[in-house]
């Protein structure tokens, strides 16, 4: 295991946070060393997914027979590592960012892990990059784990390339528990508010909202 860093739910312990990540599916050798140079770029490594995060997207993606999915938001390439992993080796994984810089890191990771061939990263404005999509291009999988004001974007972008039964994933949802603080009034705030107010009422689609790290939203598509 890498050295323990603070849980990513406030809902949790150190301890517990701990406890959860031996008692599922470990980060292996690959992961561990992603986690750790991720964690060198200081501050800005928060925005890496939770281990156990990363366990849940590989077992949602075997579960549900996943063979084309697409991310918002790939930073160094943590969750797309985890998504990937959960493909057949005829998958693909479209990764959406606009750093060149951080998604460097992930390249050497996915190439490492054996599961860069599944990936096609497209480095661009995400709203760009799902509008010059094909109409035929449709998707099982996706996940949302970008600047909070585009969610709602993302979102209806996205919900017509997902097929029957696909899911939508949705990261930071309950934003370190500002969701629920009438004092917490900043843009991310009300974007993440605005958002989950949003796909509660979308009879599109069946939502739970689970506690996992800071909140992850997982909408399936009736």
């Amino acid at each position: 295991m890498p050295a323990q860093r603070p849980p990513k739910s406030f809902l949790l312990s150190s301890e517990l946070s701990e406890y959860i990540v031996s008692h599922g599916t470990p980060p292996d050798e690959v992961q561990r060393k992603l986690i750790e140079e991720t964690a060198k770029l200081g501050a800005v490594a928060g925005m890496q997914i939770a281990p156990e995060q990363g366990a849940f997207l590989t077992v949602l993606t075997r579960l549900i027979g996943a063979r084309r999915a697409i991310e918002i938001g790939t930073f160094t390439g943590y969750s797309a590592l985890c998504i990937a992993r959960g493909l057949p080796d005829d998958g693909q994984l479209v990764c959406c960012d606009v750093s060149e810089e951080w998604t460097q890191v992930g390249r050497r990771a996915w190439a490492e892990a054996g599961v860069a061939g599944r990936i096609d990263l497209r480095i661009a404005p995400a709203l760009e990059t799902l509008a010059a999509l094909s109409n035929a291009e449709t998707f099982d999988l996706a996940f949302i784990d970008a600047d909070k004001p585009n969610y709602l974007g993302y979102y209806e972008a996205l919900l017509p390339r997902i097929r029957a039964n696909g899911a939508i994933l949705v990261d930071n949802v309950l934003w370190d528990g500002n969701v629920i603080k009438p004092d917490a009034d900043d843009e991310n705030t009300r974007a993440i508010r605005a958002f989950n107010d949003r796909i509660a009422a979308d009879d599109r689609v069946d939502v739970v909202m689970l506690p996992i790290a800071d909140g992850l939203a997982l909408a399936r598509k009736r």
